[in-house]
Order: C-alpha cells, then structure tokens, then sequence
C-alpha cells in the first residue's frame, strides 16, 4: 500500500481523471443560480415557480436515463484497455443509437405524462401552465442531451476528462448567456429560458461530436459506417446494464422523493431547512462524483487489461485522495457549518431549525465515500447487478431506520439516510471483498448480468 501511494504517477493519473469532472460539476449549481436570478426578476412569481416545477421534472427523467453515460465508461474503458478498438467504436455507436431511441420515446410520449403530472400538482394554474410550457419546449432537447451522456461517458472510458470538462462548461456558458439573451433581451419568459437550455444542449453535442472525431482519428478507430452496420452485435450486454443501472437509479431517486414529500408533512420550516441541509449534500456529491468518475475509467482500464495490480492500485490511490477530501469536507461542515447555513438562507427560523440536523450532515462525506467510490468500482467493471441488489437492500434498510425512529420526526429522515449511504457502501464492500478474493472480479461481468 505504501508502495502505490508513493507512486507520483498513480497520482497524476487519479488527478488527470477527477479534477476536470470536479470543475465542470461547479457549473451545474452556477447555471441553476443564473436561472433563478434571470426568471427571478420578472414581474410575477409564478415565472420562477414553473421553471422550478418544469425544470426538475425534465432533470429527473434526465437523470434516471444517466445509465446511458455510466454503462459507455465502463464498457469503453474495459475495451481501451484490452485495446481492442473495435469493441471502442461499437460501444460509441450502440450508445448514441439507443440515447436516439429513448429521446424519441420522449418526444412521442411527452404530452400526456406531461399532463397527467401536472393534472396531480398542487401548485397553482399558473405555475402549472408555465411548468408545462417550460417542459413541453425542454424536452425537444432529448435527443442531445442524452447523446451527450454517451459521449461523456465515451470519452471519460477512453480516459481523457478534459474533453468532458470543456463539453460540460462550454454547454452551461451557452446557457447561460442564451438565458440573459433570450429572457431579458427578448423578453421571451419562460419559453425563453427553455429554448435556452434546449439550444445549449445541441451546441454540445456538437462540440461533443467534435471531440469524438478527433479520437476516433487519432486511435485509427475502425469505419462508422461499418459499425452502424453490424449495431446489434452485442448489444444484449449494453441493454442489460443499462437497466440494472436504471433500477438502482430509480431505488436511489425514491429516497430522495420519499424524503422531501415526508419532509413537507413536518412543517414549513423543516422542509426549508432540509432543502438548505440538502445543498451540502449537492457540494458532497460534486467533490466525489469527480473521484467516482475517475474511478470507473481506471477500474474499467485495468479489468479490461485483466491487470489484478494496477488495479489495486488504483483503488489505493483513488480511495487515499477520497478520504482526503471527505475529512476535509467534514472538518468545513464541522467548523463552518453556521456560516454556510447563513449563505444559503437568512431566515432566522429555517437557520434554526436547519442547525437542529446539521451533525447528521457533518458525518456524510466520511459514511458517503464509501458508496460513491463503490459504485465507480462496480461500473467500471460494469456490474450492474450487484449495484441493482445492494441498492435494493439499502432502500429497505433506509424505510426500516425511518420507521423505527418516526417518533423523532425530521431526524428519523436525516437517521435513515445516513443509515442509506451507509448501507450502500456496506452492500458493495462485502461483494466486492469475496469477488476479489475468490478471483472473481476481474474477470468479465457479462456472464453474470
């Protein structure tokens, strides 16, 4: 161990990986701040409520059809690193064909989930009828949007970051600047701030298209035209991940839904206190999910080169530079946790009432690592089942701490989900501590999915 940490190109190779995906995750939080404040200065409040309601509806189905970045890393870095090319290039085109299928299936369904949705809010008719302008102009955006997960993911697996980081920052700057244009030049609103967004997508999937060219040239890739051809040929290992990813996204969503609705039957102040206690979870996620990302490109590389020591490795130096920031993370939220309360909101009583629970979020990052760093693992070595089981597992043991400690209110949520990253961590670990020392994990996981 102490060998692999003091191999300063193991530490390079960790960093080329984790800090571009860590910078461009700034600008996610950075584009919904320049939403609110452009939607936010016009002349009715139900402009920002349907943006709001609209936007998180076309960011959860976006985010539940995430599966399509995380299966392309870790099926295109196995490949690189067996270097095989042509399994490289067949990945490519078996994830854009079906990003183009799932944004069509969308497109043609959009309308009446649209409305069934929002025929069940209870916000008001304003805010409904600009929720659903807002969604109904968003998801024409679908077919770029999800394209440019398989490219991210593509381009991650074949271990270059900086293509992703520039794909994800020139993607936000485009926005955001369309927004300004778009909202307050032209005075177009809401539908404004959607064709905004929708715009800025397809600039990066050409941008994003670009950068595929440019590997796919470099790496003497084989024909496109070839690989289109011959799209079916194993693409049964593809949709089999991609749904047990979808699964645990779906489990990994309901905690999430269950913990906000749960959270409104608390009272006002508590569901304003949870959504300030949940911007520390966000900066946690955003620290981590660069170090995740880095690991599913050097797990997938090893596995594919069925190389058991750069393996360990890697996970060595991975999981050394995660619990750094993890401490680091714990000590800030520790030591400042008052003053980044007072950022986030000045109200008295939700400051109040968000300090009550902010020891339960100074103990995430160092319970949370584990599980992030955990599902990197697994997708790099793209076992999505094990993922699917443990998550599973977790979400039971997260309603089980819930209903045991329901008579303590907003901290038997706060209690379950500690309890949830926890447990998912704990679920990976045993797997993957017998897969490794039965020699089970390096070998191919198409087998067993």
């Amino acid at each position: 161990m102490l060998a692999a940490l003091k191999n300063v190109s193991l530490h390079r190779q960790v960093f080329a990986l984790a800090i571009p995906m860590v910078l461009s995750n700034i600008t996610v939080p950075l584009l919904g701040l320049v939403d609110a404040s452009v939607i936010g200065h016009l002349d009715q409040s139900w402009y920002l409520g349907g943006v709001a309601v609209g936007g998180t509806m076309i960011n959860m189905t976006f985010w539940l059809l995430g599966f399509l970045r995380m299966a392309t890393t870790g099926l295109c870095a196995q490949a690189y690193g067996a270097s095989d090319k042509d399994a490289q290039a067949g990945v490519f085109v078996q994830g854009i064909a079906m990003a183009w299928l799932l944004a069509l299936v969308l497109i043609v369904f959009h309308q009446p989930v649209a409305s069934l949705v929002f025929h069940l809010s209870s916000a008001s008719e304003e805010v409904k009828f600009y929720a659903e302008q807002y969604f109904t102009i968003r998801i024409w955006g679908a077919p770029a949007a999800l394209a440019n997960f398989v490219i991210m993911g593509w381009l991650l697996g074949t271990q270059n970051a900086r293509s992703p980081m520039w794909l994800l920052i020139a993607t936000n700057l485009v926005n955001i600047i369309l927004d300004v244009l778009f909202v307050l030049g032209f005075g177009w609103k809401v539908q404004g701030a959607a064709a905004a967004s929708v715009l800025a997508d397809y600039s990066g999937l050409l941008l994003g298209l670009w950068f595929v060219y440019r590997h796919w040239l470099a790496q003497m890739l084989p024909s496109l035209r070839d690989k289109i051809i011959s799209v079916r040929h194993g693409m049964g290992r593809l949709l089999k991940l991609n749904r047990d990813i979808f699964l645990r996204s779906l489990c990994l969503q309901l905690t999430f839904v269950f913990m906000t609705f749960q959270g409104a039957t608390l009272g006002d102040n508590v569901v304003a206190a949870n959504a300030v206690l949940m911007s520390f979870l966000m900066l946690v996620s955003y620290a981590m999910d660069g170090f995740a990302y880095a690991m599913e490109a050097l797990v997938g590389k090893a596995i594919g080169a069925r190389d058991r020591d750069a393996l360990g490795r890697f996970l060595i130096g991975t999981t050394f530079w995660s619990l750094i920031i993890s401490l680091l993370l714990t000590l800030a939220f520790t030591v400042f946790g008052r003053e980044i309360i007072g950022v986030i909101s000045d109200l008295p009583a939700v400051q109040q009432e968000a300090m009550k629970y902010l020891p339960w979020l100074a103990a995430v990052p160092l319970v949370s690592m584990w599980c992030f760093l955990l599902d990197g693992i697994f997708i790099g070595a793209t076992r999505g089942k094990e993922m699917r089981n443990s998550m599973f597992v977790a979400v039971c043991c997260f309603f089980a701490i819930w209903w045991w400690l329901s008579d303590f209110g907003n901290h038997a949520l706060w209690g379950a989900m500690l309890g949830f990253m926890a447990m998912r961590g704990i679920g990976l670990a045993v797997i993957f501590a017998y897969q490794w020392q039965n020699n089970i994990f390096l070998e191919p996981a198409s087998a067993n999915s």
